[in-house]
């Protein structure tokens, strides 16, 4: 069986739903925006890689039961919950006070691992591989499949859609000429990271 054989009703919605959910403001469009304005769009792409090989790791897993797993062990959600919320307030603090390297400094964006890593305790990639694999079945592909499917469509949609924020950031960040407008636009994103965890607590 081939994805041309799925019923296309339900590829839609899950394309469709997978568009307007990667285009939306989350923690990673908000983590490569601000990868942009700093780094530049080169130095932003390991960014962008791990967020869809981890994204597409976590739906493959999401298929294979770890939804059930969690909702059957609701202790180990609320500690993945508080670990969420702790790395996003980390991140937020990272976003918000990064600025141009000066002489002697050494920062940099997050790598492809990093980025990876913190697609499992991202509440929105959650949200949507959990909702993704709720709403839109594939019951004759079994688990793996649907789980593959799912990671499949996303990764297809995120791409580019990560890739356009990436770039928003970076044409702003060539606009913002001194360190103070510069430090300005990192503050606003890392706030609006932060104000995602709060709909964690």
């Amino acid at each position: 069986m081939t994805i041309a054989d799925l019923p296309a009703e339900t590829l839609i919605g899950l394309f469709v739903f997978a568009v307007a959910s990667s285009v939306t403001p989350g923690p990673n469009n908000m983590m490569v925006a601000a990868s942009g304005a700093n780094f530049g769009f080169r130095r932003t792409l390991p960014n962008l890689i791990g967020i869809e090989l981890g994204f597409a790791t976590l739906a493959v897993l999401v298929g294979l039961g770890a939804g059930a797993f969690l909702a059957a062990f609701p202790e180990v959600e609320r500690t993945l919950r508080f670990v969420a919320v702790a790395y996003l307030l980390y991140l937020s603090w990272r976003i918000a006070t990064a600025g141009r390297a000066g002489p002697g400094e050494r920062t940099r964006p997050l790598t492809v691992t990093e980025a990876a890593l913190f697609q499992f305790v991202n509440p929105k990639a959650w949200a949507m591989a959990l909702t993704a694999n709720a709403a839109f079945l594939f019951p004759e592909l079994g688990p793996l499949g649907q789980g593959l499917v799912v990671a499949a469509v996303f990764v297809a949609v995120g791409i580019p859609s990560v890739a356009m924020w990436a770039g928003f950031g970076t044409a702003i960040g060539r606009f913002l000429r001194t360190d103070a407008a510069l430090r300005v636009f990192n503050v606003t994103l890392g706030l609006l990271t932060a104000g995602s965890a709060v709909f964690m607590l």
